[in-house]
């Protein structure tokens, strides 16, 4: 790692060391571009921060970076949080990836004379160009405005929750049916919990589809490929991942699993006043919307098997799944509501270059590239150019391509 520096001036700052400033570090090296990497915490940050026994949701075989494919004994397990901070770490050990940790960068905005400012804990950095690998996702979806929790209740975001055994005695609240809200809502329930879990939209696929991973199917056909132009609308990008978890070996997870272990349904938080959370009448049509995505994937791995000449998955229809739902729910005695409806961009609270970002908040580029700020660019977005631009595979992808932006600019301005 590099020595800290403090209100230096530099050509090349990347924000964020996680696979996408990593694999955005790497790529700039290899075009000879002098760059330094500010981290606000350590490599792989965001990673550290999940709960303990968080794994990776697909198999361990995506975990690569530029030159450095997955490097473990098991590339169809699925790799626990240290492990996969471990690897973000040998990674930079090894291409000594120029990482200053421990620098928050706090704002950015252009500077007078031209290039940006950056506003960071160790004082001001002023760079001719940056790259934002700091992740799209920064802001947690909360409650409603004008909701009031009673005071006795601990309110978590998901990326604050550690295990059930920090929270105090008593049912769990889970809001949000995605990936996280799902994979705590099942480990708690598993530890002898009452759990309500409020949910919305998500898609959903078994396991294992005959002799492959779910993740196999999306990658070869082509669904992790998709661009932001294929989607039925903008907000569409805020549509949940496929539901998964790679806990205890990778199983089944979606409502019905969680519905099967005893976790309560119920529909989309509508509000919470005092001890009385209200609920909208609308789970069965979440549940609808789940099977008729589920459906659509299992159409696209059809065609994709009989275009490939392999043999098409079997797959039993999805089962009924009746609920008794209510739409209020009386809060005493409970020990915890845990929100896990999803992040959004967060850019524009310290980045201050108006027009640089759409109306849900993602940046607004070409390739990563800013058509607003000549000199900021783009990694790990998800759909920065694919639907899978935000995982280890798609920044993989990326990088090189805003790397030879990059490049290309210097050129044009030599």
């Amino acid at each position: 790692m590099s020595r800290r520096a403090k209100g230096e001036r530099h050509d090349l700052v990347v924000v964020g060391a996680g696979q996408a400033g990593l694999a955005m570090s790497r790529e700039l090296a290899r075009c000879d571009l002098e760059h330094v990497v500010l981290e606000r915490g350590r490599v792989g940050e965001t990673w550290r921060g999940r709960w303990e026994s968080f794994c990776l949701v697909t198999p361990n075989w995506t975990m690569q970076l530029p030159d450095q494919p997955y490097d473990g004994e098991n590339p169809d397990a699925f790799d626990a949080r240290d492990e996969i901070v471990e690897f973000l770490e040998r990674y930079a050990a090894r291409f000594e990836v120029p990482v200053q940790e421990g620098v928050e960068v706090r704002s950015l905005r252009p500077d007078e004379q031209g290039g940006f400012f950056l506003e960071t804990s160790v004082g001001p950095v002023v760079a001719r160009a940056v790259v934002l690998a700091s992740g799209a996702f920064q802001r947690p979806t909360r409650l409603l405005s004008g909701s009031t929790l009673p005071t006795d209740l601990l309110p978590l975001d998901a990326g604050d929750y550690r295990s059930p055994t920090e929270l105090p005695a008593g049912p769990v609240l889970v809001v949000g049916s995605g990936q996280s809200g799902c994979q705590i809502a099942e480990e708690l329930v598993e530890t002898g919990r009452d759990v309500y879990l409020s949910c919305g939209r998500a898609q959903w696929l078994p396991r294992r589809i005959g002799d492959q991973d779910f993740v196999w199917w999306l990658y070869e056909s082509g669904f992790l490929d998709a661009t932001i132009d294929s989607l039925p609308e903008p907000r569409a990008r805020l549509w949940a991942n496929v539901l998964a978890t790679g806990r205890q070996g990778g199983h089944d997870l979606h409502l019905r699993t969680l519905h099967e272990k005893g976790v309560v349904l119920l529909g989309h938080l509508a509000g919470v006043d005092g001890r009385r959370a209200r609920f909208k009448p609308d789970l069965s049509e979440s549940l609808a919307w789940g099977d008729q995505r589920y459906f659509q994937l299992i159409e696209l791995f059809n065609t994709f098997a009989a275009e490939s000449g392999i043999r098409k998955p079997e797959l039993p229809e999805p089962a009924p799944l009746e609920c008794d739902t209510s739409e209020a729910l009386d809060l005493k005695g409970f020990a915890a509501i845990v929100f896990g409806g999803g992040f959004r961009p967060d850019y524009e609270s310290w980045v201050r270059i108006p027009g640089a970002f759409d109306a849900l908040g993602f940046p607004i580029h070409e390739d990563g590239a800013s058509p607003v700020a000549d000199g900021l660019y783009f990694i790990g977005v998800h759909f920065l150019r694919k639907r899978k631009s935000s995982s280890f595979t798609g920044v993989c992808e990326d990088a090189p391509i805003v790397a030879r932006k990059i490049a290309e600019a210097r050129k044009g301005s030599a």
